[in-house]
């Protein structure tokens, strides 16, 4: 009994990345007052911090559905970070925030880890919200 009770509360898990607290805190905000406890939800202000939740999760048994990165970040970008995803856990699905990028970079990481979002700062709360749905579904 106790077994299906643990199915039960694992949620999937949405992951924030970004080095600006300000944003995870928006973003947070913005897919937790939509979504409500339905998912389980994530920040990390760098790529490493992120990496380490990331195999937390996997080893307790839980899963990450979708990481949202931001793209410019010290020590580690996000496409840099999205590519060290996709080659250990490829069904994560993956989106890039980004106020910086241009149009070749982000083609050139869809076609490598592909598909990816790219969703551009200041995002739209209604387009977050519309992807984060979306991949969840998948």
């Amino acid at each position: 009994m106790a077994i299906v009770t643990e199915t039960k509360n694992k949620k999937n898990a949405i992951l924030f990345v970004d080095d600006e607290s300000i944003i995870l805190l928006s973003m947070k905000s913005q897919v937790r007052q939509h979504f409500g406890e339905k998912y389980k939800y994530l920040t990390a202000e760098n790529a490493k911090e992120a990496w380490d939740l990331l195999q937390e999760l996997e080893e307790e048994g839980n899963s990450v559905s979708i990481v949202i990165s931001d793209w410019s970040m010290p020590g580690m970008n996000g496409d840099e970070f999205l590519r060290k995803v996709h080659h250990s856990y490829p069904e994560i699905e993956k989106v890039i925030v980004t106020g910086f990028a241009d149009q070749k970079s982000v083609e050139d990481l869809n076609s490598e880890i592909g598909p990816i979002t790219c969703l551009k700062k200041p995002w739209d709360e209604e387009e977050l919200i519309s992807t984060i749905a979306s991949a969840m579904q998948t």
